[in-house]
């Protein structure tokens, strides 16, 4: 922890079933992994496999090519418990696809809670822009690593 406040961001969180949050999540030293569509994919794979377990129900999502934006609203898991597992099976199943670095991604996570109030659409529509705003692409469409419910 290079942050003395981080701990207290940790301290504060709180995980409540039903609610709605954005995570994004960081490759370590911020490693453009997800340029290879192989590595993207397994990522995408391993966030539907946190909804069929019923650990939450994915709004909308992006995978870049170093980091993760996630739209979810929590199910039958904790924050940390979700993203614990999802770093840990995209983890092992890129090591098994030959990714030679280690560790794969950055310790920790950004959440934000929602408010049912706010925006969700826009905040997807925020989502999936990123890599518009990148420069990556001249339209969302022409991105192939990004789902929205509203679609």
């Amino acid at each position: 922890m290079n942050n003395p406040h981080d701990c207290r961001l940790r301290h504060a969180r709180c995980s409540v079933p039903g609610r709605l949050y954005m995570l994004t999540t960081v490759t370590h030293r911020r490693r453009p992994l997800f340029d290879d569509f192989q590595y993207a994919r397994l990522t995408i794979h391993n966030m539907r496999l946190a909804q069929h377990k019923q650990h939450c129900h994915s709004l909308a999502w992006v995978v870049m090519p170093d980091h993760v934006h996630w739209l979810l609203e929590l199910k039958d898991a904790t924050l940390s418990m979700l993203m614990q597992r999802f770093k840990c099976q995209t983890s092992n199943a890129l090591r098994k696809a030959g990714v030679k670095a280690s560790p794969i991604w950055q310790a920790g996570y950004y959440d934000r809670a929602l408010r049912r109030e706010e925006d969700v659409v826009r905040l997807a529509r925020y989502i999936v822009a990123n890599p518009i705003r990148a420069g990556l692409v001249a339209r969302a469409g022409d991105y192939p690593h990004w789902d929205a419910v509203w679609l």
